[in-house]
């Protein structure tokens, strides 16, 4: 039973104590160094791993955002290898699997003094979405493809204001994406099963029969 629903246990646990962690925090944001508490249209998440706060003060709450990251990267982990085993593709399911191990170290580095190096799953984590979507627009799931869509789009939004150094908007699509990213995980996880996927195959046999 635990098993099933590990994704979901793991995503909720996750984003319970990233609110604990953000209830405690001290204050002090990108944007502003003496505000108070975390204001989640000015504050990234990574402040919330750190254990002295923007404007200076210990901060409490870091343990609590270091477990919840840690719940997060299992999950995402479990979800990724969950999926390669719904995909016809071989070679895909393979991608998947080595994404959904390395997702489970490179995420949770996000909340450690490692954070440079944990991004990386950000990369592996969009080239996973990006290969479900190819797969998940070849199938009659009509409503994830939107839902796939949506949440991509959301991810590349984010690159680029922040690149642009547009921190006011890139602080809360950093909030839209995760939020977009993690139903979207839930969705496939939960909504989606291996026939769904092997039809696409079929099909594909069935024409490469009648070009014969």
């Amino acid at each position: 039973m635990i098993k099933n629903y590990s994704v979901l246990i793991c995503l909720v646990l996750s984003m319970i104590l990233l609110v604990i962690a953000s209830k405690v925090y001290p204050g002090g944001s990108v944007l502003d160094k003496n505000s108070i508490g975390f204001d989640w249209s000015k504050n990234f998440f990574s402040n919330l791993f750190e254990t002295k706060a923007i404007n200076g003060s210990e901060n409490p709450g870091w343990i609590w955002a270091t477990i919840g990251m840690a719940f997060h990267s299992i999950g995402y982990g479990i979800f990724f290898i969950n999926m390669s085993k719904k995909l016809s593709s071989r070679p895909w399911a393979t991608i998947l699997k080595l994404i959904g191990a390395a997702n489970i170290l490179f995420i949770f580095l996000i909340a450690t003094p490692l954070h440079d190096l944990g991004v990386l799953s950000i990369v592996f984590t969009l080239v996973g979405l990006f290969a479900i979507t190819v797969f998940t627009f070849k199938s009659k799931l009509h409503f994830l493809k939107f839902c796939c869509i949506f949440c991509l789009l959301t991810y590349y939004i984010f690159f680029l204001l922040f690149g642009l150094g547009n921190m006011d908007l890139a602080v809360i699509l950093q909030k839209v994406y995760t939020t977009s990213s993690m139903l979207l995980v839930l969705g496939l996880e939960y909504f989606t099963k291996q026939e769904d996927f092997i039809q696409i195959k079929l099909e594909g046999q069935k024409i490469q029969a009648t070009n014969r």
